[in-house]
Formats: C-alpha cells, sequence, structure tokens
C-alpha cells in the first residue's frame, strides 16, 4: 500500500445494528450491546497497525454501517481521535450514518464536538406502514424529531435517503415522503431503488414467490421506475443538483467522501468488512465482528482478501463508476490511457439511445437512467 499526493478517504464500518431491515443485504447484525466498546477498540487497534510505517493525507472520513450512532459518543471520538493522530487530515468532511430513532439533542451536540460535520439519516420513508413493514426501528414522526436535533445542535449538511419500491407503497405515499422530505430541506439526498436479490430475506421470499415480510406487496417494476422519476423532478424543482444516478446535492453540498469511490481515488477502510483501494490493489477485511475483534486482539491484520486490480479490471471501473456519475466521463482520457477503441463497442448503445457521446463527454442518457444496469452489462460483455 502505497502513499500517493492524492489525499485518501478514510472509511470506518461499523456493523451492528438494532435489527435487522427486511431489505437489507449487507453483512450487518445484531448483537449484545456490550460488544460495541471491545469493537470500538479493535478498530482503533487496526488503525494504528495500517499506518504504523506509513502516513497519508486525508480530507473525507466516513463512519458507515450497520448503524454506527448506536456507539456511544466517547467511542466515536475516540476512533475519531486515532485517525487525526495518524493521518495528516485538512478541511475533512466527516459523516456519521444515523437512524432516526437513535439521536436526541445530547447525542447531536456530542457528535458535533467531538468533530463530525455530516450526518446521513436513514429515513427509507415517512410512510409508517412500511417502515413496519421493512423492519425499521422509526417512524414518520421520529424523522422529524431528529432533524430538529441535529439542527438545534448545529449541523448545517445532512443528508437522507429514501427507498423507492418497499412494500406497500404507493403513488401517493410515495409523493407524500418525496415532498415531506423536501419540507425538511436536507443538502443532500439519496434515492435508492429497492433491490430483489438472493442477499437479504425481503428478496429471497420475493424470489420464491412468498407472502412474508411484504413480499406480495412490493410495487412492480414500472412503478419503481416511475417513483424515481418523480424524485428526479421533484428534486431538480427544488434546486438539487443530480449529480450521480442515487444522489442529488444543494450547490457545494455533493458527497466528497462518495465521490472519491465513482473516481478511483484511494481509501482506507478499517472495521468488519470494510473495503480498501491504493489505485492499484483491492482488500477487504472479515466481515464477521466477533472474528475481526479476535484477529486484531491477536496483532494479526484483519485481512480476508487481497486482490490486484488488472489494467481490463481498472477498464472496467472507469465505465461504470465513471457512467454512474451524471457527467459521465472522457472518453478520449479512457482510450488513450488503456491504449483501447472504444467507440465500436458504444455503437450499439448509441443507436439506442441508451448513452449520449458530446465530443468525447460520454454519458447515460438522462431519460435512461432507471435501467443504468443493463446498460453497464451491455457495455462490459
Amino acid at each position: 500500500m502505497g502513499s500517493d499526493a492524492l489525499r485518501w478517504g478514510l472509511y470506518v464500518q461499523v456493523p451492528f445494528c438494532q435489527t435487522k431491515c427486511t431489505y437489507c443485504n449487507f453483512h450487518t447484525g445484531v448483537v449484545p450491546r456490550d460488544r460495541y466498546q471491545p469493537y470500538a477498540d479493535a478498530v482503533c487497534r487496526e488503525i494504528e497497525a495500517a499506518t504504523r510505517d506509513l502516513r497519508f493525507a486525508a480530507d473525507t472520513i466516513y463512519f458507515g454501517g450497520g448503524t454506527p450512532s448506536l456507539l456511544d459518543a466517547a467511542s466515536l471520538e475516540k476512533i475519531l481521535g486515532t485517525l487525526r493522530a495518524r493521518f495528516s487530515i485538512a478541511d475533512p468532511e466527516v459523516t456519521l450514518e444515523a437512524d432516526p430513532e437513535t439521536i436526541s439533542r445530547e447525542k447531536s451536540a456530542a457528535w458535533l464536538a467531538a468533530g463530525f460535520n455530516r450526518i446521513s439519516l436513514g429515513v427509507q420513508s415517512f410512510a409508517d406502514p412500511e417502515l413496519k413493514a421493512s423492519g425499521r426501528m422509526h417512524r414518520g414522526a421520529d424523522i422529524f424529531s431528529a432533524a430538529t436535533s441535529l439542527r438545534a445542535a448545529g449541523f448545517d449538511n445532512v443528508s437522507m435517503d429514501l427507498i423507492a419500491g418497499l412494500p406497500h407503497q404507493t403513488p401517493e405515499s410515495w409523493e407524500d415522503s418525496v415532498g415531506q422530505l423536501l419540507a425538511l430541506r436536507p443538502e443532500h439526498v439519496s434515492i435508492y431503488m429497492l433491490e430483489i436479490d438472493e442477499g437479504s430475506r425481503l428478496g429471497r421470499e420475493s424470489l420464491a414467490g412468498g407472502a412474508r415480510y411484504g413480499a406480495k406487496d412490493v410495487p412492480p417494476d414500472d412503478a419503481i421506475a416511475d417513483f424515481y422519476e418523480l424524485a428526479c423532478t421533484r428534486l431538480a424543482s427544488a434546486g438539487y443538483e443530480h449529480y450521480e444516478i442515487s444522489n442529488w446535492a444543494l450547490p457545494g453540498r455533493r458527497s466528497r467522501h462518495n465521490l472519491k469511490y465513482w473516481q478511483r481515488a484511494p481509501y482506507l477502510g478499517v472495521g468488519a468488512g470494510a473495503h480498501s483501494f491504493d489505485g492499484a490493489t483491492r482488500w477487504a477485511n472479515v466481515h464477521d465482528s466477533a472474528g475481526y475483534v479476535a484477529a486484531v486482539e491477536r496483532g494479526d491484520f484483519p485481512r480476508e482478501q487481497i486482490e490486484a486490480v488488472t489494467s481490463e479490471q481498472a477498464l472496467d471501473e472507469e465505465l461504470f463508476l465513471g457512467l454512474r456519475q451524471l457527467e459521465g466521463i472522457d472518453l478520449a482520457r479512457i482510450e488513450r490511457d488503456y491504449n483501447v477503441r472504444l467507440r465500436p463497442r458504444l455503437a450499439p448503445l448509441l443507436a439506442q439511445g441508451l448513452v449520449e457521446l458530446d465530443g468525447s463527454r460520454l454519458r447515460l442518457a438522462p431519460s435512461r437512467l432507471t435501467v443504468s444496469n443493463e446498460v453497464f452489462v451491455e457495455l462490459l460483455s
């Protein structure tokens, strides 16, 4: 892992939740609270071990999960302090993912004092039936209470997300959720379309034709696409810039950390299941949190996979990560850097109106964002 003139992103994985959402396909779990502190201590030890002989410059820190806001403020502050002691950090964007029901005015003030300056709030929906069916702990009223607490504490950079396609979602309830989110006017918004796959309980049930977890009440694909399109229209009218397939921001409030992923900048991940990338190699930590803590306590690096990125893989990443950004990619630069000709491969996509080419700037067609995965599959095949 080599140092670089680029500023790195730092990611801290906290894989704990109060409940497991029915649609979740992440490696997270519900564990006793007495496992939180040993985990936080292990993260600090991993940071120290990973940077013993190296020093990086970094400008973004992101605590994700899971639900990082379940950790007490002192643990979060200790992890942040360890990062600051080991990295050269200037003008950082420091994000904490939090669920609405975990937020209070006291916690919000403690987070701000610890050094967090951005909160990513897991909203998902404002409709209680949708939240209940999805296994969420919060209700619509909790979102407004959380927003009030964060603003009162002094947070001026808040992100909120919604999921299009939750069980029991209707055009009316979706429009209401979008409207209530806009009334709170977060600086950043993420809109995700529900994924049905084997990685979640809801996905497995739906694929098996079952009815548990509201599987029979998931809106059809065309309705989910309509929900997404409505959100695009409403957010644009409210002054939000659509800068990535699933992300919008008020001017100057794009997620600096997540942009590193889409632009293939280096980042270091710590914690169970965290991933890292230094520009040439990707590696991941063990997913099991108990196994992770045990490895760190033994003095072992908790990595379970290390992979050198081939030129072919890097090219694929340039394409599908770059095209997630609405500004697109510089096709001429990529063809030059990788010594390839991509225009013949693009011809059928251009003919179908799936992508647009303006000079050397290639981007997804704005009207085809809901089928982006199909475009990527065809482009990379």
